[in-house]
């Protein structure tokens, strides 16, 4: 990414940024061992008929500022998971990201990383100033064949 990684930080724990792009309300300590609490949006509220109160919980697991963020949360299909953010200064103004989503069943790979995708694009735009005119859920739901291709071969 061609920013610092001091900003692209802000933009995965701050949220003003979580809120354009995060799967989940989320409400969070970082400190280790902090627990998480992460709510539904009104986007799925509105367009899966999720329960409006409904949530989910995980923890800190590793916090090093702006280096890494790690957490557990329970997905969507209620099962744990684990979610890891590393970012390495390039020498050039700007970060590597490595996200890593770790979980056990094969079945929701394919439409995670077409989220995680979409949503990062969000992450990508803020940071360079773009506005959005699309929505992540969408643009997830036009990923989700090429990733069902991907794994598939």
């Amino acid at each position: 990414m061609p920013h610092p990684p001091e900003k692209v930080w802000r933009a995965i724990t701050e949220w003003e940024h979580l809120r354009a792009w995060f799967p989940a309300v989320v409400e969070f300590d970082l400190r280790p061992g902090a627990p998480l609490r992460f709510g539904v949006t009104p986007e799925q509220v509105r367009r899966y008929g999720m329960a409006a109160d409904g949530f989910t919980e995980g923890e800190i697991l590793r916090v090093d500022p702006p280096k890494l963020l790690e957490f557990s949360w329970a997905g969507v299909d209620g099962d744990g998971e684990v979610l890891r953010w590393e970012l390495t200064a390039d020498g050039a103004d700007g970060c590597d990201l490595v996200f890593t989503n770790v979980f056990d069943d094969r079945d929701i790979a394919a439409p995670a990383g077409a989220g995680w995708h979409a949503g990062l694009e969000v992450v990508a735009a803020q940071l360079d100033g773009r506005e959005i005119d699309w929505s992540p859920l969408d643009r997830a739901d036009e990923l989700a064949s090429e990733y069902e291709r991907a794994l598939a071969a």
